[in-house]
């Protein structure tokens, strides 16, 4: 009988029931991939982060992998924020600032003050795409303002008006259909610099609360529209969160707080 410590952790929330709620569950070492997978659906988060210590030496601290009831993921911004908070707050990490091995290369996560956290990211490549069909069946609000993110095969629609981000109802079996991770809607903010949405239902997430990751294309995107480099940002979800951005050169900083709703432990017969 093997036991593991699951965490979950509220991210870019300052209270419970808000933000994106991330299993993690810190690893001595790596699990098959099929009982990752597993307990990534048993979990029925949009995220659940595994890691595991790397060794002495190593230009990273842990190595981190993402999991959602379906797939791996290549990034994930709130599960890391989340795994971050673990590891300061529950694991005893010292130090203010951790290293991470991904899928998308280092991230770093270090302390802010009034707990917040902040990531490293990449700043993630945008090219402009024709409307496909799908998608505009699937979200009638689509302009001619379609991008593609080839790093995760995201697209990305930019829309008139926050409002129109709020009010969109996607259809979300046509969306499934896409043969991609996802769709990202954004759009000028009327109380913050821009607001987003996103829907990757082919990885079993209608609509994910709060997602640190897609601000990665995000911010690169606002930065050469608006010609600046920090924004707040706010994601329009039914929990909603808020975020802090800045593109770096070719790195995003993503900032945010994080809670513990829950700690216990898994039972693998």
């Amino acid at each position: 009988m093997t036991q593991l410590s699951i965490y979950q952790v509220d991210a870019f929330a300052s209270r419970v029931f808000g933000g994106n709620p991330a299993a993690v569950m810190p690893l001595e070492t790596w699990l098959p991939e099929e009982t990752l997978q597993a307990l990534a659906m048993e979990n029925n988060l949009a995220e659940t982060a595994f890691f595991v210590a790397e060794q002495q030496g190593s230009e990273a601290d842990f190595h981190i992998r993402w999991f959602t009831p379906r797939a791996e993921v290549p990034l994930c911004g709130h599960a890391t924020l989340a795994s971050a908070w673990v590891l300061f707050h529950r694991l005893g990490w010292q130090g203010e600032h951790l290293r991470f091995r991904s899928k998308s290369g280092t991230l770093g996560v270090r302390r802010l003050e009034k707990d917040r956290l902040e990531l490293d990211f990449p700043a993630l490549a945008i090219r402009p795409v024709a409307v496909p069909d799908i998608l505009a069946r699937a979200l009638p609000e689509v302009s001619s303002q379609v991008f593609e993110v080839p790093h995760d095969t995201n697209l990305m629609v930019v829309l008139d008006s926050e409002d129109a981000v709020r009010r969109a109802k996607p259809d979300m079996t046509l969306l499934k259909t896409l043969d991609n991770q996802g769709v990202i809607i954004t759009a000028p903010g009327d109380q913050c610099d821009f607001v987003s949405r996103y829907f990757a239902p082919a990885l079993g997430i209608d609509e994910d609360p709060v997602t640190g990751s897609i601000h990665s294309a995000l911010v690169p995107y606002w930065a050469s529209r608006l010609d600046r480099t920090r924004f707040r940002a706010r994601q329009l979800s039914a929990r909603g969160g808020e975020l802090e951005c800045e593109l770096r050169g070719d790195r995003v900083s993503i900032a945010g707080p994080a809670i513990l709703y829950m700690e216990g432990r898994v039972i693998l017969a």
